[in-house]
């Protein structure tokens, strides 16, 4: 298959030589519909790519909470994205990263530019969208394999819960001859062996959305919007560019390279020797889970902290889950769930930081703020979170 023809969003706001995005740019198409519209239609089989959800953007407060996650555990990112790039090139010396559209795609940066660092190399990047029940994109991956070395790709991502998308990747790429090994940069669902730590630790982009994801929405498969031969589709939120932090993020995390240069080096044989077979453990734990709470699906189960992030931002939650000892370490989500009205439950029993759950449709009494236009209010009367919509511009919180 030649080039798509149809516009795409580039590099998003990205430097160009960071990433390419094999998306079909839906800039002017309007999409988003409110999250507890779209949550009851999902669970009555609508299927989430086919619209997208009214994005949070965040107000002051929320902010500098992002900042202060950021402060704390960019050298800790650092030195994941070191190690889980060095056991890459242990395998693929000049490798083709494919990175998941769009948590996945900051950390194909990081692994881009430690690459850069370490080696002098100059790799080339795409990001690619890959849906869970829909698969993944086909078109792009074709795209990149008509250019580079097939044995060369390298999927990534940012995390792993229940290993959804190493399953996903599996059934659609193994058949073409493709590794389909993900790399991540945290893997507490233990369903990858390329990682820089098992430890479910705040990767602070998780927090935000577009703006820390070069301006790009969610990906979008819908028939009416792509066709047979277009990549999947995206939004570029160029509206939003005064408030984009995404080159701060990646920027930030890079200037920690040469402090964590020596412990990647100290650490990397060990880890490199390490027995690194998947044990699933993190799928485990989601049955249990669901199973306690009566959850039909464990797809409403969304463990580690950057799912229980994405719950609270763009689903209807129901509860969260928090393991005892990691309160302190995650205030954006008591910040995020005390502005929906989400009850936290403290737990001892967690293989996870924390873990988020969907509010069943016909569940009363299930928290969550159903007002999703500008600063209305959650269901306890604490100030609600402020959305982005086409029509209506998100607003920043006091200063």
């Amino acid at each position: 298959m030649g080039t798509v023809a149809r516009a795409t969003v580039g590099s998003g706001s990205y430097r160009p030589e960071d990433v390419t995005f094999l998306l079909t740019d839906l800039s002017a198409v309007d999409l988003e519909r409110p999250t507890e519209d779209r949550e009851e239609d999902f669970q009555r089989g609508r299927h989430y790519s086919e619209d997208l959800p009214i994005e949070y953007q965040p107000d002051a407060s929320y902010l500098a909470l992002y900042r202060q996650a950021l402060d704390r555990s960019a050298r800790r990112v650092a030195l994941a994205a070191g190690l889980a790039t060095e056991l890459i090139l242990a395998t693929k010396p000049e490798p083709v990263i494919a990175s998941i559209a769009r948590a996945g795609t900051p950390i194909g940066i990081l692994v881009r530019r430690w690459a850069a660092f370490t080696r002098g190399l100059d790799l080339p990047h795409y990001a690619i969208s890959v849906i869970k029940d829909r698969g993944v994109d086909m078109n792009a991956v074709r795209h990149i394999v008509a250019r580079h070395d097939p044995a060369a790709v390298q999927f990534v991502d940012g995390w792993t819960g229940k290993g959804v998308m190493t399953r996903v990747l599996t059934e659609a790429v193994t058949p073409l001859g493709l590794d389909d090994t993900l790399a991540v940069l945290a893997d507490p669902g233990s369903c990858v062996p390329l990682y820089g730590t098992r430890d479910d630790f705040l990767i602070p982009s998780a927090c935000l959305n577009s703006t820390v994801s070069g301006l790009v929405s969610r990906t979008v498969l819908n028939g009416q919007h792509i066709g047979p031969d277009d990549f999947h589709g995206a939004k570029f939120y160029r509206e939003l560019a005064p408030h984009d932090l995404s080159r701060h993020f990646v920027d930030t995390v890079t200037g920690h390279f040469p402090d964590v240069l020596d412990e990647v080096r100290a650490t990397l044989p060990e880890l490199a020797a390490s027995d690194r077979t998947p044990t699933w453990a993190g799928w485990r734990a989601v049955e249990r889970i669901a199973a306690e709470f009566g959850i039909p699906d464990v797809i409403m189960v969304k463990p580690g902290v950057g799912e229980a992030t994405r719950v609270l931002l763009r689903r209807v939650p129901w509860r969260i889950l928090v393991a005892a000892d990691r309160v302190a370490e995650l205030p954006h989500i008591i910040a995020l769930a005390q502005a929906r009205g989400v009850p936290v439950e403290e737990r001892d029993d967690l293989p996870f930081s924390c873990v988020g759950l969907v509010k069943p449709v016909g569940v009363r009494g299930a928290a969550g703020a159903t007002d999703q236009t500008a600063g209305g209010p959650g269901e306890d009367g604490a100030p609600g979170p402020v959305w982005h919509t086409p029509a209506a511009r998100w607003r920043p919180g006091p200063a």
